[in-house]
């Protein structure tokens, strides 16, 4: 996996914090620096932290499964993306708080980061070099989280199911890129 196909990852894996990160940004009165750099690096933690638990997991699966490894980073990806965009068309209005509360932060860093144990497990069959991978993703959802909080306080929830449905587009077709290239139909 290359550093393009990397970066188009972290963006889609961050589109979930994002858009959770602009309702944090919503609920702010004033923006608030301090606490936008907290909902930053639960999310960038734990989107850093997830990817790895699935690759070691995978690592340990991976000569049951290596032949069948680009289907299940397909379906993977295509479900995580599918509900993604699925979350994007509901109209629920999620109630919006600026609590940068522990228990409050760790329900949705993990909530936000499940899709990204998925892709860990990938991660393991397509033999990334897992740190720099995990870094990347990392750093990429701090920084999008935080330029949420700022856009969630001066735009509003504008922008929050744009963001959701361009990041599981993205995972689809980066899901399907990895099977087609595996298949040998497209080579880049």
């Amino acid at each position: 996996m290359g550093l393009l196909e990397l970066f188009i990852l972290a963006v889609g894996l961050s589109m979930d914090a994002f858009a959770v990160a602009v309702c944090k940004g919503l609920a702010m009165k004033r923006m608030n620096w301090k606490k936008a750099a907290i909902v930053g690096l639960y999310f960038g933690g734990f989107q850093a932290g997830m990817p790895l638990i699935g690759y070691l997991l995978g690592v340990n699966f991976q000569e049951y499964i290596v032949a069948v490894d680009h289907w299940i980073a397909f379906i993977l990806l295509g479900i995580i993306g599918i509900n993604m965009i699925k979350e994007s068309r509901e109209n629920d209005e999620e109630s919006a708080s600026d609590s940068v509360a522990f228990k409050d932060m760790v329900v949705l860093a993990i909530a936000t980061s499940i899709d990204a144990l998925a892709v860990g497990i990938t991660f393991a069959f397509l033999q990334v070099d897992i740190v720099p991978a995990v870094s990347f993703i990392g750093i990429c959802t701090f920084t999008l989280s935080m330029i949420g909080v700022k856009i969630g306080n001066v735009f509003g929830m504008k922008y929050k199911s744009k963001a959701e449905f361009a990041g599981g587009l993205i995972l689809i077709l980066l899901g399907t890129k990895i099977l087609l290239e595996h298949l040998g139909i497209l080579v880049l």
